[in-house]
């Protein structure tokens, strides 16, 4: 399975959650209000898209309405606290891990 995790600036949950599952999916990372930003390309490769919040949900609801209707989109409900690679940030990610479960094909 693929997982594309997709969080403000990729800086630091979505590059941890991808690098974290890379042992059990193929994992990619992105951010929304980056430069270069999130891109179709990266939407369409993924089978599971995981945001880290539900505002980012709604962002590629509006950014991309096809696509958003077409994937899985599941939200950790992981907030913006956390440094890159912080144990705190693992322990959320490793405990939201269920959520990806059933999305499994």
């Amino acid at each position: 399975m693929r997982v594309l995790f997709i969080c403000n600036q990729a800086r630091h949950r979505s590059p941890t959650a991808a690098k974290l599952f890379s042992d059990k999916y193929e994992t990619k990372y992105a951010g929304l209000y980056n430069e270069p930003s999130v891109t179709q390309k990266e939407l369409d490769w993924a089978d599971v898209i995981a945001v880290m919040e539900d505002e980012q949900r709604i962002e590629i609801s509006k950014r991309f309405p096809k696509t958003y209707l077409t994937k899985q989109i599941v939200t950790l409900h992981i907030s913006d606290m956390y440094a890159a690679g912080s144990p705190e940030l693992i322990k959320a990610l490793q405990q939201k891990a269920d959520l990806l479960e059933p999305l499994a094909p």
